[in-house]
């Protein structure tokens, strides 16, 4: 696997200089995420520059990101155009030679993708999920660009099984899975024994997993259940076994370290080797 993280980068790509991609690989990091509040802001020539100072330090680009309308919207002016903004992420993200572009399921709730709304889960919201991936991989499988997408418990890919049916409702071999085990999270009995939960995973997508987000949880001590994202290696999850199941199946992958601020990260990164080294994985060391 390559170990990557979402830190280290300014907000703004465009004022990204060289120094700031050599710290992502001093911090032990082959993998980098580029992340775009307005996909149409960058010209050609800027993303190139990005491309090329990213290259010049030896690291990847694990992942492309960035803000769109939910494609889920019921408002179908609101979702055909979160359709042609992600259109354009995908030549972005062909420019800059990511390894991969990050869909959201989205979700009904206007106050944003990872908010929950009762219509999240219902046959109207999947349909229209589909359709709108239908349309973009097009755009995808003509640009070669692949597209990973996430589920949450939240989301309309609220479980395992909806994610495979989802993606096989699309049938785009361009459109892959995003590993995020703490997303599918749905209790105590996940949190304390989380291999079943990782077996599910694996087993029903392992086919179509393409990257992993890592991530930790645990379930807070207080009234009454509050369970919460943390740092790697404070949490519960087998984070071992998620490594290894991933491993198996895209030994030249991203794991990419995620939702942490920039003065977290080393610890993130130090329990994730650590664990490594236990079990016998090695780390690559290049983008080729």
């Amino acid at each position: 696997m390559r170990l990557a993280t979402t830190g280290f980068l300014p907000g703004d790509l465009r004022t990204l200089e060289p120094a700031h991609v050599q710290k992502v690989r001093q911090e032990g990091f082959v993998g980098c995420c580029c992340r775009f509040a307005d996909f149409a802001a960058p010209t050609t020539d800027e993303l190139h520059k990005i491309r090329d100072i990213i290259a010049g330090e030896g690291v990847g680009i694990a992942q492309v990101n960035g803000q769109y309308e939910g494609m889920v919207n019921p408002d179908e002016s609101r979702r055909q155009a979160g359709i042609a903004t992600f259109r354009q992420a995908i030549q972005v993200c062909a420019t800059l030679q990511g390894d991969n572009l990050y869909v959201r399921p989205g979700s009904i709730n206007p106050r944003g993708h990872w908010t929950p709304h009762p219509d999240n889960h219902l046959p109207a919201t999947i349909d229209r999920l589909v359709d709108s991936l239908t349309q973009v991989t097009r755009t995808a499988e003509d640009a070669g660009v692949i597209l990973t997408i996430e589920g949450h418990v939240l989301s309309p890919l609220n479980t395992v099984a909806m994610v495979r049916e989802v993606l096989d409702r699309v049938g785009s071999p361009m459109l892959k899975f995003n590993v995020d085990p703490v997303n599918f999270v749905r209790g105590l009995h996940d949190v304390y024994d989380s291999r079943p939960l990782l077996d599910e995973l694996y087993d029903t997508l392992g086919d179509v997993a393409w990257v992993v987000h890592a991530k930790d949880v645990d379930v807070e001590d207080r009234l009454v259940m509050h369970i919460a994202e943390v740092v790697i290696g404070r949490g519960r999850m087998d984070v071992g076994y998620y490594m290894q199941r991933f491993e198996a199946i895209k030994p030249e992958g991203y794991f990419i370290i995620e939702h942490l601020p920039d003065d977290l990260i080393p610890e993130a990164r130090d329990s994730v080797l650590a664990t490594a080294e236990k079990l016998g994985i090695a780390w690559l060391e290049s983008v080729v």
